[in-house]
């Protein structure tokens, strides 16, 4: 790859989580000619997705989708990666030739007891980087050495679990298309992730404490649990978002996608009441 002028090759591993992403997949692996070793971790993909893998000849495995976290930890046990170093990305997540060069520097000066990364993105929509939307920057967990860490699930997603070391921040953001397959896609699914975010944000309530923590991992689980039992939080997280954010200055898309997390965080208010009455 020819990066700035230069030749880039990264020793990392790259493992992508997929379902049927033979529309996102092709941008995705457009971006990773910077290493020689990604794995497709597949979860029954009924379309193209396995056949673009392999012209791509990414080395391909399988295995029942149950939560992001135990997914990403059958990935850590059971595929042989070439790197000390293993980069976790989406199907609809592009890395940027800026993002490359810092995973490039980090990989090649971290000091041992450094056992990963949390990594932000530029959320995206219609071209549109929602900065102030999406309250950039956001973190997870994706960058880490072989055998120093595994993941829990929280929600719909993941957070690091056992840790052996530090982890520190990678700044420099890639790209996040998250509403690539549009709105109905986006709807249903997150239809599904609200009611898994209802379910651990009532039984899995973090400390009231853990709100004032400098470590975003810690603090934004306990944020998320306490504001969804504030009566009006959809409402307040839309004011917030678009107004209080400045999310308007984003045009229409900055509308879109406040509208949108405003009815997600209803959805999951709703649902969490409907657990406590038990009917859920």
């Amino acid at each position: 790859m020819v990066n700035n002028g230069l030749h880039v090759h990264v020793p990392v591993s790259v493992i992508i989580l997929t379902k049927n992403e033979e529309q996102d997949l092709p941008m995705c692996l457009a971006a990773l000619s910077w290493t020689d070793d990604v794995h497709l971790l597949d979860s029954g993909s009924e379309d193209k997705t396995i056949e673009i893998a392999e012209s791509y000849g990414l080395k391909i495995s399988y295995n029942p989708f149950e939560s992001f976290g135990k997914q990403r930890n059958y990935a850590l046990d059971n595929i042989e990666v070439k790197y000390d170093w293993i980069l976790f990305l989406d199907a609809d997540e592009v890395c940027t030739p800026e993002f490359i060069n810092a995973v490039n520097r980090v990989v090649a000066d971290s000091p041992e007891d450094v056992a990963g990364y949390y990594c932000c993105w530029k959320m995206m929509l219609e071209d549109t980087w929602l900065k102030r939307c999406d309250s950039f920057p956001k973190w997870q967990f994706r960058l880490l050495r072989k055998g120093r860490a595994n993941f829990t699930d929280f929600g719909h997603g993941q957070k690091e679990g056992e840790v052996q070391g530090k982890i520190e921040y990678l700044k420099e953001p890639y790209l996040h298309y998250s509403f690539s397959k549009g709105w109905t896609q986006w709807i249903a699914r997150h239809n599904k992730y609200s009611s898994d975010e209802a379910r651990d944000r009532l039984n899995k309530k973090p400390p009231f404490r853990n709100i004032f923590s400098s470590n975003t991992s810690v603090r934004n689980p306990a944020l998320k649990s306490w504001v969804s039992g504030m009566p009006g939080w959809p409402l307040m997280r839309f004011v917030y978002s678009y107004i209080l954010k400045l999310g308007f200055l984003e045009g229409a898309p900055g509308f879109i996608i406040c509208a949108n997390m405003a009815y997600y965080e209803f959805l999951i208010q709703i649902k969490i009441r409907e657990l406590k009455k038990g009917k859920g």
